[in-house]
């Protein structure tokens, strides 16, 4: 086991049902928040939105509202809203939503202080990976979702629409300064994004478990969170309103954005992104869904980490797991009890010879992902999961 690992994260991280009521209560790290949301309507229906008015409004903050961020957000969107938070003199951002918003964030941060375009900034395809000029606005995040852990990184997903990528950005200097994770936001979500997004969740732990880069601390944390997933997913699922099931997934998934920090996810993640930059219907869990068990299939016909598919068995439900394949057992049981078993690439316009596109976009893209696999894969084998996992 490898006993090196490097840990700094600078958040203020406050978790548990009813948390939202401190937010008020809290340092502030401006006067003017741009406050971000997406374009849809839950957190105005559910008077999440009011209730944040409420808390800033406690904490002396003004702010002005941005409700244009979309799934699968684009560096359009990101850029209007760093327009946004320039024109009104916006000195941090908060960002309330689920993983679209979240993720946004941080580029919409970075943006609101840089000359030029998100693109000039990005690293993969065709970003020019200049460094950033001018220190990022600081970020606030109230999460109303379990997926993506970008509460608690610096990390986030954005789309180019023109060229087809889908690509990570962030830098060590744009971490949120303080979270606020309170599952009661969660209980609205409806039945399918749960799964999707407790799944997405799942699968940054599962890769940071089989990542060439795990570390005794990362290792731990993710088998605690990908414990807690397996048993409380299929039952959040099942009642949105079960608020045990919601605070345990939700731990799964803030954990997820401590365990990315401290060891990267996989391919699997590149190959899904490459996915939904060219179907952009795709929601990102989803996505994920069908193409797991072949990309776990892979390792294991490898057997180029066998010991660390046997150990997240035996936190899945089979504690006498002995082979690499009971992870495999694992988690098409977890899919049935979720009902996402039933998920077909071709329900969302995907055609059998997009495969090597869709491996050659991955790599191109978001490589440094691949050179996290416990083995390595070439162009062909990606195509072959993306084959394999078709229907």
């Amino acid at each position: 086991m490898n006993m090196h690992f490097n840990f700094h994260n600078p958040t203020n991280l406050i978790f548990g049902s009813g948390k939202l009521n401190e937010l008020g209560k809290q340092k502030m790290p401006g006067k003017k928040a741009l406050l971000l949301i997406s374009s849809g309507n839950s957190v105005k229906k559910y008077g999440t939105l009011a209730r944040v008015e409420e808390q800033l409004a406690q904490a002396g903050v003004m702010y002005t509202v941005c409700a244009n961020i979309h799934e699968n957000p684009s560096k359009e969107v990101v850029m209007e809203a760093a327009a946004a938070a320039k024109e009104n003199r916006c000195d941090f951002i908060l960002a309330l939503g689920g993983g679209a918003v979240l993720d946004s964030a941080v580029a919409v941060a970075a943006m609101a202080t840089n000359p030029g375009d998100l693109w000039d900034y990005v690293n993969g395809g065709t970003g020019k990976a200049q460094p950033l000029v001018n220190p990022a606005l600081p970020i606030v995040t109230v999460a109303t979702s379990s997926g993506t852990g970008s509460e608690i990184n610096c990390w986030g997903v954005i789309s180019n629409h023109e060229t087809n990528e889908k690509i990570g950005f962030g830098d060590p200097s744009i971490v949120p300064v303080l979270a606020i994770v309170d599952p009661e936001l969660m209980k609205t979500v409806p039945v399918r994004y749960t799964a999707y997004q407790g799944f997405d969740a799942l699968f940054h732990n599962t890769e940071v478990m089989i990542s060439s880069g795990i570390n005794i601390l990362s290792e731990t944390i993710a088998l605690s969170a990908i414990e807690s997933i397996y048993k409380y997913l299929p039952r959040a699922v099942k009642d949105g309103n079960d608020l045990e099931a919601r605070e345990h997934v939700a731990y799964g998934s803030t954990i997820a954005g401590i365990t990315m920090q401290l060891t990267s996810t996989t391919a699997q993640h590149s190959m899904e992104h490459a996915m939904s930059a060219y179907h952009h219907n795709l929601p990102h869990g989803a996505g994920l869904i069908m193409i797991s068990k072949a990309f776990a299939e892979f390792f294991i016909e490898k057997h180029a980490c066998d010991g660390q598919f046997i150990k997240m068995a035996r936190v899945m439900g089979i504690p006498d797991a002995d082979k690499p394949e009971d992870f495999i057992t694992a988690l098409v049981d977890l899919q049935k009890e979720c009902g996402v078993d039933d998920l077909k690439m071709s329900d969302y316009g995907f055609k059998p010879e997009e495969s090597m596109t869709l491996a050659v976009n991955a790599r191109e893209t978001m490589g440094g992902l691949f050179l996290a696999n416990p083995c390595e894969m070439s162009n062909e084998e990606c195509a072959g999961i993306f084959d394999k996992s078709y229907r």
